[in-house]
């Protein structure tokens, strides 16, 4: 299934002007060098589904996990629901190359495990956002 990408009806999209998701998505955009701003997609049937990030080219596309508070179970879901939507995109978008997943330091724990083996094998790049800035997931044996 090809993806198309569609004129935002404004820059950022449903992200608020200094909003959680809004720091995250400068924070990664400054770490990789490029621009990244939410854009929705069109399926081939027509449908419309949305990419929290993605670069003028299509090169990279970007998934946000900005879950605050307490930890819950149901995190863990989340990040890898958005892992599959990052490898689906991928594939999707005949421009992207680049799939990137960017969590709060709560959601780290969301990756204990099989989960940040996996994202690595499948290509995935996994950062962590600081409330200031993002840093690479250390990668896990």
């Amino acid at each position: 299934m090809r993806l198309t990408i569609v004129d935002a009806p404004s820059e950022w999209g449903r992200f608020a002007d200094g909003s959680l998701e809004q720091r995250m998505l400068l924070a990664i955009s400054a770490e990789l060098g490029t621009a990244l701003r939410p854009r929705p997609l069109v399926l081939e049937n027509r449908n419309r589904v949305e990419v929290e990030g993605i670069d003028a080219d299509g090169r990279i596309v970007v998934q946000l996990v900005a879950n605050q508070g307490a930890y819950k179970p149901a995190y863990r879901n989340k990040v890898m629901a958005d892992l599959f939507k990052l490898l689906w995109l991928r594939a999707g978008v005949p421009s992207a190359e680049r799939a990137v997943l960017v969590v709060t330091e709560l959601l780290v724990q969301a990756l204990g495990g099989w989960v940040a083996i996996a994202a690595a094998d499948m290509g995935v790049e996994v950062y962590v956002f600081d409330g200031e800035r993002v840093a690479p997931l250390p990668r896990r044996t």
